[in-house]
């Protein structure tokens, strides 16, 4: 494996407080990025934006105006990673399908091939860039653009499971399952447009639970505790 994408949930940013930033967290996750760069794999990552912002229950807000609340969420957890891992000894650059300052880099393929070629940890913030379009498909649009081997889905429960393990007690976990499966029992692992742009372009995922210790080695080598989806 050369390049993978790997998708962080906002919300395992904040640990424990569930809001904002838990510092013990983001340094437990850098240091495993850093183990996985010193192996020689280029790695691309994009952040949810759940621990600042959940635009489905912004209440009367218009779509597009929380989506783009959203947007810049995503931004400010992309900057406070990209400072985590650089202290690990890390390059990184943060990058946004928009101008955002000085703060970030205009996105373009061709900018974050230069970045990952150079074995920069590259953060693909801001989504889309457009409303409607949720940090999943982000996922899966970035990780085919730039040829990704891989995406490593880190979320707060352990794999897919035929059920919401939350509610139902007797939910099976599968180890294995392809990505039609997913989309025909609706599974829900990432919202639907990003699973049929995976299917489609035969883009493997990893699901496993960001809190466990070493997942995200463990996802990489492929021993880990989660669920494989194929294609």
């Amino acid at each position: 494996m050369k390049r993978i994408l790997l998708k962080l949930s906002g919300e395992a940013l904040s640990g424990s407080k569930g809001f904002g930033f838990d510092e013990s967290n983001a340094a437990s996750v850098a240091a495993q990025i850093k183990k996985v760069a010193d192996t020689g794999i280029q790695i691309g990552i994009v952040i949810g934006g759940g621990n600042f912002w959940r635009g489905r229950t912004s209440g009367d807000m218009g779509r597009s105006q929380a989506d783009q609340i959203g947007m810049l969420a995503t931004i400010m957890n992309c900057i406070y990673m990209s400072e985590a891992v650089r202290h690990t000894g890390l390059m990184t650059n943060v990058l946004t399908p928009f101008e955002c300052g000085s703060f970030t880099k205009l996105y373009s393929k061709d900018r974050a091939e230069k970045y990952l070629n150079a074995g920069h940890v590259v953060f693909f913030a801001g989504g889309t860039g457009h409303p409607y379009f949720s940090t999943d498909t982000a996922t899966a649009l970035r990780a085919i653009e730039i040829g990704a081997d891989m995406i490593l889905l880190a979320k707060a429960v352990d794999g897919i499971y035929d059920s919401d393990p939350k509610t139902n007690p007797d939910a099976r976990r599968y180890d294995t399952i392809s990505i039609d499966d997913v989309i025909a029992q609706k599974l829900g692992v990432m919202d639907l447009t990003a699973s049929i742009m995976c299917m489609e372009n035969k883009m493997p995922m990893r699901v496993f639970a960001l809190d466990e210790k070493d997942s995200i080695l463990k996802a990489v080598s492929g021993d880990f505790n989660g669920t494989t989806v194929t294609v």
